[in-house]
């Protein structure tokens, strides 16, 4: 494929061969965002229309608020790795990957620049225009691959792409002391914590164990949803705050 014209107007072309076509008919019903990760814009967007780095994504957004489309929304980038939400596991097969230019925290972990999300608000308002795309489906990297990723972080603005019309959130409870579940724990408290991860989309199994990997959960759904504290301890503010997530969903 030599070029395509953008599925979003104000993108220019960058053409990636890291793409396929889409699985078992799926079509695009999420939004997964991410953080590219590497020193330089330039940089990143060279590797991911890099065949050597077998990997893509829809496209980038640079700080300065500049979009790139690598890859037709049609098709399937590469960019969501190992990963699953409400039991899928192909997420690429039924996404469309943003990568936004920040060099993440293993270089210092910058904020992001306002011209930046505004261009990112813009872009996945047309995505999800375009595709019927449910807010509650905008999500990070670190939802649909906790543990393994940690992108776009606990800095990434997700209030102000909420208050623009983008994505899904809640006004976090509170921090404060009190009763808390954590890695040890047992019984039908940790249960109900799983279930409620688990009626959200996250992937964590219901066995009324805390263990490492629910912990793993806890801190991804900290990171997007009540990010002013990420320990991976399911304290009083953060099972309120899933609980209000998921009565805004019902409601």
């Amino acid at each position: 494929m030599s070029g395509f014209l953008p599925d979003e107007p104000s993108a220019e072309v960058r053409v990636s061969p890291n793409f396929g076509p889409r699985r078992d008919t799926l079509r695009p019903d999420m939004i997964v965002l991410h953080y590219t990760g590497m020193a330089t814009g330039a940089g990143a967007e060279a590797w991911l229309c890099d065949p050597a780095s077998e990997v893509s994504s829809h496209y980038l957004v640079h700080e300065s608020g500049h979009i790139v489309q690598m890859v037709r929304e049609s098709d399937r980038a590469w960019h969501a790795g190992q990963s699953s939400w409400f039991g899928r596991a192909d997420i690429n097969s039924c996404s469309i990957g943003i990568e936004i230019v920040n060099p993440g925290h293993s270089l210092g972990y910058p904020g992001f620049p306002r011209r930046q999300i505004d261009a990112v608000i813009g872009l996945c308002a047309g995505i999800a225009g375009r595709h019927s795309i449910a807010a509650e489906r905008v999500l990070a990297h670190s939802d649909v691959a906790p543990g393994r990723k940690i992108d776009p972080g606990e800095k990434f603005p997700w209030r102000a792409l909420f208050a623009a019309g983008v994505g899904h959130l809640v006004a976090a409870a509170p921090v404060r002391r009190g009763a808390v579940l954590k890695t040890g724990d047992t019984g039908a408290d940790v249960e109900a914590l799983q279930s409620m991860l688990a009626l959200y989309g996250y992937g964590v199994e219901i066995s009324g164990i805390f263990d490492r990997q629910t912990e793993i959960v806890v801190e991804a759904f900290q990171r997007h949803f009540r990010p002013r504290k990420v320990d991976g301890v399911a304290d009083g503010s953060t099972q309120r705050t899933l609980e209000r997530l998921l009565a805004s969903v019902r409601s």
